[in-house]
C-alpha cells in the first residue's frame, strides 16, 4: 500500500489519478501514525520549497521522512526537498542527499522550463523499460546538478538530474503522473521495489 505525504503540495490530486489509472492501492495523510502502516510513500511537489519545508516541519513530517527506511518517491519539488538546500527562497531542505538544488540562471533559456523531455536513464529498478526517446513531462525554474545519485539526466541548457536514488529514496524531477505511458511505468517500477 502506498502513501501519499498530505502537505498540501499541487499535483496531489494529479498522483492518485495515475495511481487510480494503474489499478494501485493508496491511502493519503498527513499523520505519521497512519503514514508509518504504508509500504511506500510518495511525497508530491507543487509549489515553493520554502513554503513546503514549513508546511511539513508543522506537521511534525521531517523527522519521520528523514528516518523511513522503506521505499519513497519524491515527485519534483518533493525530489528537491530530498536535499540539503535549494536556492528557491534559500531553503535548508531534508538533507537526505547530500546536495543543493539551483536556479536556472541561462538567460537564454526560459524559466520555469516547461513541456516534454527525454532523459538518459541509468540501469536502475526505477527506470526499468524506459528507454532514451521516452518523453516525460517537466515544469520546474530550479534543478539539481548531476552526481553520483543521478538515475537518469535531462539536458535543458545544461545537463541536470531527471532521476535521483541514495538508499531507499528516490526522486523524478518531471511529473510521471502528467507523462503518459512512460510514467505510468515509472510509477508501476516503483511499486514493484
Amino acid at each position: 500500500m502506498i502513501g501519499i505525504i498530505n502537505y498540501g503540495a499541487g499535483n496531489t490530486k494529479s498522483i492518485m489519478n495515475a495511481l487510480d489509472r494503474i489499478e494501485a492501492d493508496y491511502f493519503i495523510s498527513d499523520l505519521t501514525k497512519e503514514l508509518e502502516k504504508a509500504d511506500k510513500l510518495i511525497l508530491p511537489g507543487v509549489g515553493h520549497a520554502k513554503t513546503a519545508m514549513n508546511r511539513l516541519e508543522e506537521q511534525g513530517l521531517t523527522d519521520f521522512i528523514r528516518s523511513w527506511k522503506k521505499p519513497l518517491l519524491g515527485v519534483c519539488l518533493g525530489m528537491q526537498l530530498l536535499c540539503e538546500f535549494t536556492e528557491e527562497g534559500n531553503t535548508r531542505c531534508l538533507g537526505i542527499i547530500e546536495d543543493r538544488v539551483k536556479k536556472f540562471t541561462d538567460k537564454e533559456m526560459k524559466v520555469p522550463k516547461m513541456g516534454w523531455n527525454i532523459t538518459s536513464p541509468a540501469d536502475n529498478e526505477l527506470m526499468r523499460n524506459i528507454k532514451a526517446d521516452d518523453y516525460f513531462y517537466f515544469v520546474h525554474s530550479y534543478y539539481l546538478p548531476t552526481s553520483e545519485y543521478s538515475i537518469a539526466q535531462a539536458n535543458y541548457g545544461i545537463e541536470y538530474t531527471a532521476a535521483i536514488q541514495k538508499d531507499n529514496f528516490y526522486g523524478v524531477q518531471f511529473h510521471p503522473e502528467k507523462s503518459a505511458k512512460a510514467g505510468s511505468q515509472i510509477l508501476q517500477n516503483f511499486i514493484a521495489i
